[in-house]
């Protein structure tokens, strides 16, 4: 707890933006792309990885599933933690337990050691709790308001660079040949390759990322700083008032939709690819690749658009009736044959499915300001990985008896339910109204208005 004293001064300072922010949501990005890279890099060659560990394909499914799986009951007292101790320590367990899991699948390319690989994906699954609820936290303690929502945005692109290469490269790294010894060597290239990289990540992490600046980037963050001082309730306290809301809760669900179904998609996209292009494994990363390059831009695009307009609401909605509108059409041209349809209706979902991730983030953390911005992008995650399991798992049923169209089509009718809850979300933008008061007291004052430094 701060003196008085303390209080005082953070009361009275300047809200001032530092230049170091920006190297700092690089170093974020940078390590959660590498976790997003290996939470998809057994999957889109799960046909290899199937025949290499002489595993059932549900077997291989889950070690995709046991990210969102581990996530779950974890992401509680990860929030609880984030709250408590702030982003520096939460940054320093992500990126170690990150490249903890990197290193201990280096002993586990052999096919008598899937369980090693397991276990390493395991521990990479306990890092992304500690990474996925970031960027909206990242983006308020280190941004000013009129470049919050672009920040969370490339906090977010990030993440979708790691799942990009998570497509594109394991494809070419490991061959889909009968040689296990060859398979064997080519995972264990790709395995130390990640380990140096987490490995140097999460070294600097130690040493370069802080906590949050000196003074705060907005007066939302300073009231935000002030109510964290004053406070009573306790963290459950916090997370009941939260889920009291039905708009947050409608949001809440909405979003697991959403991205859960981005999860289900990402996990099976190889066994949907090859069940109409067989031997396209390549095809599958690549098409895998340009949803995510499609959702990077969207995201971006998204983030750019909620700064300048505030129009959160709207910009939502309408991403999600895209998202379902493309699945949709994604659903449909699979079967027709031809791949360059397939890249280009890929393309179009990924734009607005993986563009939507942060604008949930963001609407939420404006319509449960002052609250921190880890509880409520940790509850939307949870959702995430919760129904990224059930979509996963139950497509994987759907699969073998009703074909990859029937479950595609569960998929879309969840995203058009999704697209409902969207619709009933009311829109109070208590974060940009606390910047809007701050801004008319200012004015109100005689003499000029704090500067702003870098």
């Amino acid at each position: 707890m701060n003196s008085d004293s303390e209080k005082q001064r953070i009361q009275e300072s300047e809200i001032k933006l530092y230049k170091r922010r920006w190297l700092i949501l690089a170093l974020f990005s940078s390590y959660s792309a590498t976790n997003a890279f290996q939470w998809i890099h057994y999957s889109i060659i799960s046909n290899i990885i199937t025949r290499f560990y002489n595993v059932t394909t549900t077997t291989t499914d889950w070690l995709s599933m046991v990210y969102m799986l581990g996530y779950i009951p974890l992401i509680f007292p990860a929030t609880w933690l984030l709250d408590k101790k702030g982003v520096r320590i939460i940054a320093i367990l992500g990126s170690s337990f990150n490249a903890l899991g990197a290193l201990v699948k280096i002993a586990s390319a052999a096919p008598n050691l899937f369980a090693v690989t397991m276990t390493g994906q395991v521990i990479c699954s306990i890092a992304q709790v500690f990474i996925l609820g970031m960027p909206s936290k990242i983006a308020a303690t280190w941004f000013g308001p009129n470049e919050v929502s672009t920040a969370c945005a490339i906090a977010v692109f990030g993440n979708q660079v790691g799942v990009a290469l998570g497509f594109l490269l394991p494809p070419i790294i490991v061959p889909d040949v009968d040689d296990v010894e060859v398979i064997a060597v080519s995972l264990r290239y790709m395995f130390i390759g990640t380990a140096a990289i987490t490995t140097a990540l999460a070294i600097t992490v130690i040493f370069v990322f802080s906590a949050k600046p000196p003074l705060p980037p907005s007066q939302a963050q300073l009231q935000f700083l002030q109510h964290h001082e004053e406070q009573t309730m306790s963290y459950s306290e916090s997370i009941k008032e939260l889920v009291s809301s039905v708009s947050v809760v409608f949001l809440i669900v909405s979003y697991g939709v959403n991205t859960g179904s981005f999860y289900a998609i990402s996990t099976l996209l190889n066994q949907e690819i090859l069940t109409y292009f067989p031997d396209s494994i390549k095809e599958a990363g690549e098409i895998g690749l340009t949803m995510v390059l499609a959702g990077i831009g969207g995201a971006i695009l998204c983030g750019v658009i909620l700064d300048k307009t505030r129009a959160y609401k709207l910009t939502t909605t309408i991403v999600y009736i895209m998202t379902t509108i493309f699945m949709i059409i994604y659903t449909s041209t699979l079967s027709i044959g031809m791949l360059w349809i397939v890249y280009v209706a890929g393309a179009g979902l990924g734009f607005f499915m993986t563009g939507y991730l942060p604008i949930g983030y963001e609407f939420a953390a404006e319509i449960t300001h002052p609250v921190s911005e880890g509880s409520s992008s940790g509850l939307l995650t949870a959702s995430a990985q919760v129904l990224g399991i059930v979509f996963t798992v139950s497509m994987g049923h759907i699969i073998p008896i009703g074909g990859v169209l029937a479950a595609n089509i569960f998929l879309s009718v969840m995203l058009g339910a999704g697209t409902f809850l969207t619709v009933l979300i009311k829109s109070n933008l208590k974060r940009q109204n606390a910047n809007a008061r701050s801004v008319t007291l200012e004015d109100n004052k005689e003499g000029p208005s704090p500067g702003t430094k870098f």
